[in-house]
């Protein structure tokens, strides 16, 4: 019987798991790193009053594109080359990129280089979760990924502690230093067995873009982006600026962002373990799912209404939005059980950064209304009302459509 088929977890097995867990880790520390130093390096830069949300904006923009980029290239490459190799390739490129960020002397160089590293970040999370899901066996798998996610979200919590400790260059020196560091762990790495396989298949087309889209799948991978795009209109959006909606609840000026997200990645974490036990025990991903986004529209309509918030009340919104928002790794798990081996990678990789990625036309979208309404009382609630609005349709849309893939054998191709 194929190692990839077999019922027990071997130590290697759990070993890869953990080192996957830990690349994530710093996946994250670097992907959320420009949020909490954001309003301490804008003004670094010499950037001022509404300036900064501007300039918050782009760059936030400009990584998110970096990321559908990466998605899409290191995915493709990882369904044709290898899981590992590909890997290691996204690694050396976020890491050198982040030392670069702490050497930034304007905004569009800032921008620039986080569209660099969003290229490299792009690369992790699928693969990784693609990687562990063909080592586990089928019943147990979810209990792989959710240790994935779970340990990977506590990256966030790691970056507002360097954060505290340094200044923002030298944080993001750390991160890539930390990246670099990760390359030397994943060489005890081995490849998965299922990607070997098909790799000796003769006539399995792999990594194949138009296959993926085909009107045979695009239902599939439509209806996966669409049940994450909520995590991150919340991340983005909510707590990102979690200041400005503060203020106009009347509330406290003193609210840091940084702290606001790193409460709601302390959330995310809790939340990550929580729905993937949660679709273990149900034996359902898709309930799991729902569940968790009913909860997640319901505490962004209590965060946004609240009024007179004070800073002690904002971030225990934001960790109890992080806990909603905590499906991550359910989602990627079954995001990666929809396809076949040969786009697995491809898939799994694409579909979180589409996500992130719909974070640029939500910013977008969010802007232009504030913008619009600017002379109103509450232009950035009524802003991310309207934007969180669309957001939820779509997830529910998203989600009656979707596959139910718990204990489904992933040990099949696509043609």
């Amino acid at each position: 019987m194929p190692p990839f088929r077999s019922s027990q977890v071997s130590s290697s097995v759990w070993l890869t798991v953990i080192v996957c867990g830990l690349g994530y880790f710093v996946d994250i520390y670097d992907l959320i790193l420009f949020t909490i130093v954001r309003q301490e390096s804008l003004a670094d830069l010499g950037v001022t009053g509404g300036a900064v949300l501007d300039a918050s904006e782009l760059i936030l923009n400009a990584q998110m594109v970096g990321m559908l980029i990466g998605g899409l290239l290191f995915g493709v490459l990882a369904d044709r080359k290898g899981r590992l190799s590909v890997l290691l390739g996204s690694i050396l490129l976020y890491s050198v990129m982040n030392i670069a960020n702490a050497f930034v002397t304007s905004v569009p160089m800032y921008a620039l280089f986080r569209f660099l590293s969003g290229i490299g970040l792009a690369g992790e999370l699928g693969i990784a979760i693609t990687l562990v899901s063909e080592i586990m066996p089928k019943r147990t798998r979810g209990y792989g990924t959710t240790l994935v996610a779970s340990l990977g979200i506590l990256g966030a919590v790691a970056a507002y502690g360097v954060h505290t400790l340094t200044d923002w260059r030298l944080a993001y020196i750390i991160g890539g230093v930390m990246g670099l560091a990760l390359l030397l762990m994943r060489v005890r790495i081995g490849e998965s067995e299922m990607f070997r396989s098909v790799e000796r298949t003769q006539g399995v087309s792999r990594g194949n873009v138009a296959l993926l889209f085909s009107p045979k799948r695009i239902g599939r991978y439509l209806s996966c982006v669409a049940i994450g795009v909520p995590i991150w209109y919340v991340i983005g959006i909510l707590v990102a600026f979690s200041p400005e909606f503060t203020r106009e609840s009347g509330g406290a000026s003193n609210v840091v962002a940084g702290q606001g997200v790193m409460w709601a990645y302390v959330g995310l974490a809790t939340g990550d373990l929580a729905s993937g036990l949660l679709s273990q025990l149900l034996g359902s991903r898709k309930r799991s799912v729902l569940l968790f986004i009913l909860a997640t529209a319901a505490m962004a309509a209590v965060y946004l209404y609240t009024p007179e918030k004070t800073a002690q009340v904002t971030y225990l919104m934001c960790g109890v939005l992080g806990v909603c928002v905590g499906y991550w790794a359910v989602f990627v798990t079954t995001a990666a059980e929809q396809f076949g081996t040969n786009l697995r990678a491809t898939a799994a990789t694409t579909i979180p950064n589409v996500v992130r990625g719909s974070l640029v036309p939500a910013i977008l979208a969010f802007s232009a209304l504030r913008h619009a309404w600017q002379h109103e009382a509450f232009e950035l609630r009524l802003a991310a009302t309207v934007v969180g609005g669309v957001v939820f349709v779509l997830a529910l849309v998203g989600w009656l459509f979707l596959r139910e893939t718990y204990g489904k054998d992933l040990d099949f191709v696509e043609h």
